[in-house]
């Protein structure tokens, strides 16, 4: 396959490129790093990404404080250790608060809900949205329509054995949900 942004060959970057491109990965399983905090990781993002920016520099506590009330976590998150010793939900947050500080281009988030209590699934859910001005893309990898009540999705596309075998509107997700994804596989000729 191929990916673009810009006229240009994500798949010919390294990850710093693609990052520096615009392109942000949410993990699933995200990886601690004991050693170092999510204040220090996210400030070496936006330096690595902004280059000495001044401003960007400058505003970045303020912005921080923003997104930590916005996902309702601690200020003491800050001098946490990166994913050390997180709970599912505080790493889901984390992943969100990446996202909203880098500002991405393009953001996939890769089963961001996956589990989330409902409580945490409306903070996370709230993050997304808020992180979204319509400038950006959001690839929202998931397997359950139940995130798709608190983030509208414009299209909802459906793959299997690593193809696009359908694609429609928000009302494909409940469709899905409803049905399941054999009448699928028997309209589009899938053997999986």
């Amino acid at each position: 396959g191929e990916a673009y942004i810009d006229g240009k060959n994500l798949l010919e970057m390294d990850a710093t490129e693609r990052s520096r491109a615009g392109l942000f990965l949410a993990f699933q399983y995200p990886l601690a790093i004991p050693g170092v905090t999510v204040a220090n990781f996210l400030r070496a993002a936006i330096k690595a990404r902004n280059g000495n920016d001044e401003t960007a520099l400058r505003t970045f506590r303020k912005d921080l404080m923003d997104k930590f009330r916005l996902l309702e976590v601690e200020k003491e998150f800050a001098t946490r250790y990166l994913n050390d010793g997180f709970s599912g939900g505080e790493k889901k947050r984390l992943e969100i608060l990446q996202m909203s500080i880098l500002k991405p281009r393009v953001a996939i988030l890769d089963e961001t809900d996956s589990g989330l209590d409902i409580d945490a699934l409306k903070i996370v859910s709230r993050g997304i949205n808020a992180a979204t001005s319509g400038d950006e893309a959001i690839l929202l990898v998931t397997h359950y329509q139940r995130i798709l009540n608190y983030v509208k999705p414009d299209k909802v596309h459906v793959m299997m054995n690593g193809q696009i075998v359908h694609s429609g509107g928000p009302d494909l997700a409940l469709q899905l949900e409803a049905q399941g994804y054999d009448w699928m596989k028997e309209k589009e000729n899938i053997e999986v």
